[in-house]
């Protein structure tokens, strides 16, 4: 890890300016170039070749899970290596990769004793989730979450009354995960090395609902009603309409036709939590 390439969205959760411009004096003091920032989405994400050209070895992603599952998207084919800093508001693959440790942790212990890594993740067609995938009504809560995020109260209201309804009346059925609840409200796909963990949100009650909708705006949407959790390592959305699916938080439709299944990226995250 020598020459670096700097990508931050401090619309994220806990990432801000200042603490960006920390994490670049500490670039400086250990002696790492830094060959590119990118403010993301504000700029465009750098491209492979782009990378090459500047001679960087590693992207440093100071941002939430939505910004780094993009750039490791876009980055899946680079031959680079990517360290994930926690700049959301979970921070799950942060967590993951490095423990609790704090951005001046990860970087020094980075340099010393990192490795690199491989995730689990889910896929389906061209998108991918190293957190997870959500699908069913309580998807529709992401316009809200937004809102909050962003501290526009305009038009709050309708949005958590449009995800209120939509969760309330619907759901959502899989084929493919036997022992699956069917019209579940909350479906969270999460990958593993060799098979994906679907846990099924069964709120039948407006007492559920209205947790399951808060969890979803404020942190964990899974603690909050009873979760059914089985096993699959391929699955589809049943019906023929398109559903909306959240890969790591970011919205996308889904044909039911696409298959969604467990796949293995390559060696390319650095990880500095201890082994085991």
């Amino acid at each position: 890890m020598q020459k670096l390439w700097f990508i931050t969205n401090t619309a994220s959760g806990t990432a801000t300016t200042e603490k960006a411009a920390a994490i670049e004096a500490v670039f400086a003091e250990h002696d790492l170039a830094l060959a590119g920032r990118t403010a993301f989405p504000a700029d465009d994400l750098p491209e492979a070749a782009e990378l090459d050209a500047a001679g960087v070895d590693t992207v440093v992603l100071f941002a939430g899970d939505g910004t780094i599952n993009a750039a490791a998207c876009a980055l899946a084919e680079w031959k680079g290596a990517i360290l994930i800093l926690p700049g959301g508001t979970m921070n799950l693959l942060a967590k993951l990769l490095h423990g609790e440790a704090d951005p001046v942790a990860i970087i020094r212990a980075a340099g010393a004793q990192g490795r690199l890594v491989a995730l689990p993740m889910v896929e389906a067609g061209p998108h991918r989730a190293f957190v997870g995938l959500i699908l069913g009504p309580a998807a529709t809560w992401v316009r809200a979450r937004e809102l909050v995020r962003a501290g526009r109260v305009r038009g709050l209201v309708r949005a958590i009354r449009t995800a209120w309804r939509r969760t309330f009346s619907g759901g959502i059925r899989l084929s493919g995960v036997p022992g699956f609840r069917h019209h579940a409200q909350a479906v969270f796909v999460r990958p593993e090395v060799d098979h994906l963990d679907v846990a099924a949100v069964d709120a039948r009650d407006w007492r559920a609902i209205a947790s399951l909708g808060w969890e979803w705006l404020t942190g964990d949407w899974v603690a909050a009603a009873e979760v059914t959790q089985v096993r699959a390592t391929r699955f589809r959305i049943a019906g023929t309409r398109p559903a909306l699916a959240l890969f790591d938080g970011e919205p996308v439709m889904l044909d039911p036709d696409i298959v969604i299944r467990c796949g293995m990226g390559r060696e390319m995250f650095i990880a500095t939590k201890a082994q085991g």
